[in-house]
């Protein structure tokens, strides 16, 4: 009986750690850049996974990005869904400070947090997420990682009582031929 309420414990710890770890991507390039990166046009392709695995949403979104007059990066997201449903527009704002980025949306519940680790961004904030007809107040644990200065790829926990109750995957490509971006695909 010990070993069942050990082993029980066990996994319900390691279900409360992402397994993602900041210093494994500290001096990995290409260096993360999220005011160069989204200064412009990224389109993005995502799904939502639950903790099954199983598939609960697919979507597109259209990241329209500008540096404003205080030198916050404003970043403009229009939805479409391909399964399932969700929000339909979202507009950040975010501001670079010593330590990293802070970022608020009207949907988000509270000031998002956000440190680079060389190639990697974690942001980190709390949601109200409506789910049918209940509202649930969940954290979401963001990874974005910079594969070149054209593509980067996100990987969300969204967490529940510090349990993983669901995945994003979302993969972004910077649109503008400026930058030398010519080969993005386009959603």
């Amino acid at each position: 009986m010990k070993l069942v309420v050990l082993l029980c414990a066990l996994v319900l710890l390691s279900a409360c750690r992402s397994s993602v770890q900041s210093d494994e991507y500290q001096n990995m390039t290409p260096n993360i850049d999220v005011y160069d990166f989204f200064d412009g046009q990224v389109n993005a392709w995502g799904i939502v996974q639950n903790r099954s695995g199983e598939l609960v949403q697919r979507f597109k979104v259209r990241i329209d990005g500008s540096v404003n007059d205080v030198g916050e990066l404003v970043l403009d997201e229009a939805f479409t869904y391909g399964y399932g449903d969700g929000v339909k527009q979202r507009i950040w704002t975010i501001k670079n400070d010593n330590n990293g980025f802070t970022g608020n949306a009207p949907d988000i519940a509270t000031t998002a947090i956000g440190t680079v680790y060389g190639n990697a961004l974690r942001w980190q904030y709390e949601m109200d997420l409506p789910v049918d007809d209940t509202t649930y107040r969940v954290v979401f644990d963001d990874w974005v990682w910079a594969f070149d200065k054209c593509t980067l790829m996100n990987r969300s926990y969204i967490k529940k009582f510090g349990l993983v109750m669901a995945e994003v995957t979302i993969f972004m490509q910077n649109t503008e031929v400026s930058k030398g971006c010519t080969g993005a695909l386009h959603p």
